[in-house]
């Protein structure tokens, strides 16, 4: 009996190849969708799974650090760090900004990290090349998707760092690579005023009468030394001992030190939930419409195949063929068209991820459940499409 399938694709070869290449590219772009929500849930998660904290204390009432804004006094921690359970509390700042490299800007979060080492919540936990920061200023660790390389020269704000380490994977929550440096230098980005800004306050603090007490010769330079001192921090990232419980320090937190205290579920319900929600929610709805459209896609592939050869299969009715093997010839080559457009969009959604800016997250459980979608959308469309052919009137069809 002759196999109409593969009758078709061997006298048709260029034309179901190129018919599956865009059908693979079609798919590739709906595994690569997905890959980029995935992703964009991951870039919310990766900055808390790598912080090494068990809890955030931020400002009362705030979000912070990473939804909102959050100001803490640097010299907080110790206290914090003498509460029962806790083992390590660190201080942390967070700001989001333009660096200069050479010539070109590059967004990142810059993260200021207390002094310690490795270990030390707010450290990046691996590198991948370099070492770590080892002086109090002037020196930088950086993802390595910023572009920067050990030895480089980057700026922020006044002053210059030499990129000592690069390390991977260390995004904020909306993708930008991170610049690790001192609490201190990370303190002065963040809260120095520019220079005009602070001689225009020096002025004003000197010529206001409320400050020019008899007597007082030295309270205006007082008051402009407690204004520009950088003595602030975004949050404080505890760290507690085994055995204890997170929600009893954190409640201790809360009462003593009158602070709104985060665990790790909180926290990204936080990032996940507020910060990246419409993000994410507008690709997840864009990616439900690609996956209807690449399904209607397909179906109308294989409907046009299958009638586009209405004389051959009327010849089969003629000659005595079972509507069994007719149907059989269609799913065969609906499947095979498939198992193409798949294998074709998953090359081109694997090469294709790395070219993205941000991280494209592309899992075995999407590619398995792609190719079972791909699977059930060929064979329900060739059950539509057997309907029609087993309709057919000879007949009429040579005729």
């Amino acid at each position: 009996m002759i196999n109409l399938a593969a009758r078709d694709i061997l006298h048709n070869w260029g034309k179901f190849i190129f018919t599956g290449i865009g059908l693979g590219l079609l798919i590739g772009v709906t595994l690569t969708m997905a890959g980029v929500y995935r992703g964009l849930v991951d870039d919310g998660r990766i900055l808390i799974d790598t912080s090494g904290a068990d809890l955030w204390v931020v400002q009362q009432n705030t979000l912070g650090p990473y939804a909102e804004p959050s100001s803490l006094p640097d010299d907080l921690w110790r206290s914090i760090r003498t509460i029962p359970g806790v083992a390590q509390a660190a201080n942390v700042t967070y700001l989001t900004m333009q660096v200069r490299k050479k010539d070109e800007d590059v967004r990142v979060m810059v993260a200021g990290i207390a002094a310690g080492g490795p270990g030390t919540p707010g450290w990046p936990p691996h590198l991948v090349a370099g070492r770590q920061i080892t002086r109090g200023h002037y020196e930088a660790v950086a993802d390595i998707a910023t572009g920067f390389r050990p030895g480089d020269r980057l700026k922020i704000r006044r002053n210059h760092y030499t990129v000592v380490g690069l390390t991977r994977r260390m995004v904020s929550s909306s993708g930008d690579p991170m610049v690790f440096i001192s609490l201190k230098d990370a303190q002065e980005a963040q809260f120095l005023k520019d220079n005009d800004a602070i001689l225009m306050q020096r002025r004003r603090i000197r010529t206001d009468p409320a400050f020019s007490l008899p007597g007082k010769p030295d309270l205006p330079e007082a008051v402009i030394a407690l204004q520009t001192a950088n003595n602030y921090v975004n949050a404080i990232l505890v760290r507690i001992y085994p055995g204890f419980a997170l929600e009893e320090v954190a409640e201790s937190i809360r009462r003593w030190k009158r602070l709104t205290v985060y665990n790790r579920a909180q926290m990204e319900a936080i990032l996940v939930g507020k910060l990246i929600a419409t993000s994410a929610e507008q690709i997840g709805l864009f990616l439900i419409i690609l996956a209807i459209v690449s399904a209607a896609i397909v179906a109308f592939i294989i409907y046009t195949l299958t009638m586009d050869k209405i004389r051959e299969i009327a010849v089969l009715k003629l000659i005595g063929t079972r509507n069994r093997t007719i149907a059989g010839m269609i799913l065969q080559q609906s499947l095979i068209l498939g198992v193409i457009g798949f294998v074709v969009g998953k090359i081109s959604a694997t090469f294709a991820a790395p070219l993205f800016p941000k991280y494209v997250l592309l899992i075995p459980v999407d590619s398995i459940l792609g190719f079972l979608a791909v699977l059930a959308i060929c064979i329900l469309s060739s059950i539509v499409a057997i309907r029609m052919a087993l309709k057919i009137d000879p007949a009429e069809a040579i005729g």
